[in-house]
């Protein structure tokens, strides 16, 4: 990634963050689909909103870590592992919440899920894997 195409994510972040909080249209995005996520830098300390697409399992909203199948984490995904209190702002609510990683057979079930649903996590995973890189799938809990 260049340093271009850094800043070409920080705007497109920054422009779909405010479209999504002003609750109008989200230009390119389906908003039903959307969720901002609010961690806690590992190195910072300062909060950091990163919209993105969320799954319904059940009760259950999920995140998945793709990173569009990139070889390392994405930078959300290595905050919550340092501090799993975040904030969910979803379907018109906000809430602070924990940010749990699916484990184990829940995880496998998911993931095969999930690929049914959306068949581009395949060759993400593709991706991630020649880097021995699984990709993480993230429960985002209300919490009590």
């Amino acid at each position: 990634m260049t340093a271009v195409d850094t800043v070409d994510v920080r705007e497109t972040n920054r422009r779909v963050i405010e479209q999504f909080r002003a609750g109008g249209e989200v230009e390119g995005m389906h908003r039903e689909r959307l969720v901002l996520l609010t961690t806690t830098g590992r190195n910072s300390g300062k909060p950091r909103t990163v919209p993105m697409m969320y799954h319904r399992d059940g009760d259950r909203l999920l995140v998945v870590a793709s990173n569009i199948g990139a070889p390392k984490h994405p930078g959300w995904y290595l905050n919550l592992i340092a501090d799993s209190r975040v904030k969910v702002e979803v379907d018109g609510h906000e809430f602070d919440g924990e940010a749990l990683p699916l484990l184990g057979a829940d995880y496998v079930r998911t993931w095969i899920e999930l690929e049914k649903q959306y068949p581009f996590l395949v060759d993400h995973q593709a991706k991630a894997r020649k880097a021995k890189r699984v990709i993480p799938i993230v429960e985002l809990s209300e919490e009590d």
